[in-house]
């Protein structure tokens, strides 16, 4: 069964930092890229970041320089650390596995809701 399950999301005031993870089932996470991705309320579902297996990464203009995702193959986790938040990060952030074009491949998770004050 595939299943996404992301925490460690919650409230912090801007400039703090949290660090959020996504289990996934082992048949999505194994060989594939993963990305994490994040929707606040009355907006599109926007791109953050991907790791590809071997562990090369990338990131979206918006956190780059803020934001690192890494993952524990191991634990079938992928991780993002996020630094220096700014009120505008407030969303629901998702993971998935993700094509070479950065298409989600897996069914979305619940996602973790979180929130940034000024």
């Amino acid at each position: 069964q595939v299943q996404l399950v992301e925490s460690g999301g919650g409230l912090v005031q801007a400039g703090g930092s949290l660090r959020l993870s996504c289990a996934a089932s082992k048949i999505i996470f194994s060989t594939n890229t993963m990305g994490w991705f994040r929707q606040a309320p009355g907006k599109q579902r926007e791109w953050l970041a991907t790791i590809t297996s071997g562990g090369t990464t990338n990131y979206a203009d918006s956190v780059k320089g803020r934001f690192t995702i890494s993952r524990d193959n191991a634990k079938s986790t992928v991780y993002l650390q996020m630094n220096s938040l700014k009120p505008e990060d407030t969303a629901v952030y998702y993971c998935n596995a993700v094509t070479i074009f950065r298409v989600p491949i897996g069914p979305w998770g619940q996602g973790t809701q979180v929130t940034v004050s000024s």
